[in-house]
């Protein structure tokens, strides 16, 4: 399964830390960011992929993210 989300992460140093944030969390998943991409997608693919789970933890450290279609 893979969940794309929009988020407004501009800088890769930003990007390293949510990285950080979100392995501790989903150890197992598959995670990046791009950063070139319009929507700053973040990509996140794994088995039983909770989207709220993760937008907490990115709006809990101050960025946007929500959900794209």
């Amino acid at each position: 399964m893979v969940e794309v989300f929009k988020t407004n992460v501009q800088k890769k140093a930003q990007s390293k830390m949510l990285l950080c944030v979100l392995f501790e969390a989903f150890p197992s998943f598959e995670i990046n960011f791009d950063l070139s991409d319009c929507d700053k997608v973040l990509r996140v693919e794994g088995d039983n992929i909770e989207a709220s789970g993760i937008m907490v933890l990115i709006r809990g450290a101050g960025f946007k993210c929500e959900l794209l279609d």
